[in-house]
């Protein structure tokens, strides 16, 4: 029998506010002491009252208008009950039955087919405590708890089961957190845990409508994690099909170094949160009037931003795609166009996805420590340079060196003699040199082997340490050859 996959996300999004979301301590804990973000409220301490921060609401109605989905007229807050060790209340502050919008869909591109993935709806929560699993001296294992995180706001993001591949859930994310970026109301950062991800993911025969039991798949930390864990869990689950084996609702995690999922909880049968509405928040109404306020404030997304890129500087779909996918990526490549009118835009798009992008994978590091060595100005120099001062090869070491020292590609050619050679007396001389030290080639370039050329065009190259000018060098060599 042939089977299908099915695939629904839920991204779990940290919000870039200053304060909490429900009180008035910071939310810039990342590199913070553990337990100094805190307060009476984000502690759980009895008697206090939680406050909605109207700013995580502005950021969750515009993350909505971006996905196409409706903002809804009223909003509440619901107390959902665990006692997991990360709550210090014994409850989240979430959304259950009025979230801040439903039912939009954002599109998705893969093998150049276009698809809408469906948003089931979008709601506003508050993040728990980070717990810190240790073991003892004594074998005895503990956990700590650093409370900083605890009520930072998260915004989750539920797909319609639309996503039919690994692939096609993998496109999702990244298009996803690229409009949350553009949008600035998250850093969409995996690595760092404010953009999560848990995927549930089930199968069924090809034609048939009804879903199949659900697996969720949690640890799910980069795009990556997330294509493998999809691809791994759809062979196991068709395996098991195929060999008549019960598939039972669970929640399984995904052991990276392993490349496998395993099972950590059964289930069977939902867990029961106990929802019930938030008593110490009031509902919220959302006029119109906000909404459309809310909605001046958008940016430039990713798409239009893509279309612009194709009309204004003349760049392929694929260049413009990948330049837009990230606007840190976006913004460099036009702030580096901008520097120097005489850079062509495709030129700049060139070196951007070529060595700029070698760098950063090299480096394991994002544009924006890319752009802190080498500046989109210092970038236009050097392709400038590239044009008359050095050969393109000799452009990418000095980029290196860039990148390495902070200095500018004048101050690393003119430190490292990397200047150009144009001069025809002096090329002349050296070629002299070359044909004198090479007659067996000159004879076949003599008799009709055009690929003799490129190997005495080597030699000059070697013979001048990559500083001749290639086009100066053919010409004085033709012209010398032309005289044996």
């Amino acid at each position: 029998m042939d089977y299908e996959t099915v695939i629904g996300l839920e991204v779990h999004a940290q919000l870039l506010t200053k304060s909490k979301m429900y009180c008035g301590c910071s939310a810039d804990y990342a590199s913070a002491p553990p337990n100094t973000h805190v307060c009476p409220v984000c502690l759980g301490m009895p008697g206090v009252l939680p406050v909605i921060n109207k700013q995580a609401v502005e950021y969750t109605m515009m993350t909505a208008l971006a996905l196409n989905c409706p903002v809804s007229d009223f909003t509440k807050f619901d107390r959902k009950n665990y006692p997991y060790p990360d709550l210090m209340k014994g409850y989240q502050i979430s959304q259950a039955y009025a979230p801040i919008s439903k039912k939009g869909y954002i599109t998705i591109e893969v093998d150049g087919v276009t698809k809408q993935i469906g948003i089931n709806h979008i709601h506003l929560e508050e993040d728990v405590a980070k717990l810190l699993h240790r073991a003892g001296p004594d074998g005895e294992d503990y956990s700590l708890v650093d409370v900083n995180r605890s009520g930072v706001p998260l915004m989750e993001i539920v797909s319609e089961p639309d996503l039919r591949s690994p692939e096609e859930a993998r496109q999702y994310l990244v298009k996803l957190r690229s409009i949350l970026q553009y949008l600035g109301v998250s850093t969409g950062n995996m690595e760092e845990g404010s953009f999560r991800c848990d995927a549930n993911i089930s199968i069924r025969p090809v034609g048939s409508t009804e879903l199949g039991p659900k697996v969720e798949v949690k640890n799910l930390n980069s795009f990556k994690a997330v294509y493998l864990a999809m691809e791994y869990e759809a062979k196991r689950q068709r395996k098991a099909a195929e060999e008549s084996k019960k598939l039972v609702q669970e929640t399984r995690g995904w052991l990276d170094a392993e490349g496998k999922t395993v099972s950590q909880r059964s289930k069977e049968y939902a867990h029961d949160y106990r929802y019930f509405p938030e008593p110490d928040l009031p509902p919220v109404a959302i006029g119109r009037d906000w909404v459309e306020a809310v909605r001046k404030k958008l940016p430039e997304l990713p798409e239009a931003r893509r279309d612009r890129f194709i009309t204004e500087y003349d760049l392929p779909v694929y260049d413009a795609n990948l330049l837009t996918s990230s606007k840190a990526m976006a913004d460099y490549f036009e702030e580096g166009v901008k520097a120097s009118k005489d850079a062509p835009p495709k030129e700049v798009s060139n070196w951007l996805s070529g060595e700029v992008s070698r760098i950063i994978n090299a480096e394991n590091i994002d544009v924006e420590a890319f752009r802190k060595k080498v500046t989109p100005d210092m970038l236009s120099a050097l392709i400038l340079s590239s044009h008359s001062q050095i050969n393109a090869a000799t452009a990418k070491s000095v980029l290196e060196e860039m990148f390495k020292s902070g200095q500018s590609a004048v101050e690393i050619i003119q430190k490292r003699g990397l200047s150009q050679i144009s001069d025809t007396g002096e090329l002349e001389k050296i070629v002299a040199e070359v044909i004198k030290s090479n007659m067996q080639p000159v004879a076949d370039f003599k008799a009709g082997k055009e690929m003799a050329l490129k190997f005495l065009v080597g030699q000059v190259m070697k013979a001048s340490k990559g500083r001749a000018n290639p086009q100066v060098v053919n010409e004085v060599l033709k012209r010398k050859l032309a005289e044996v």
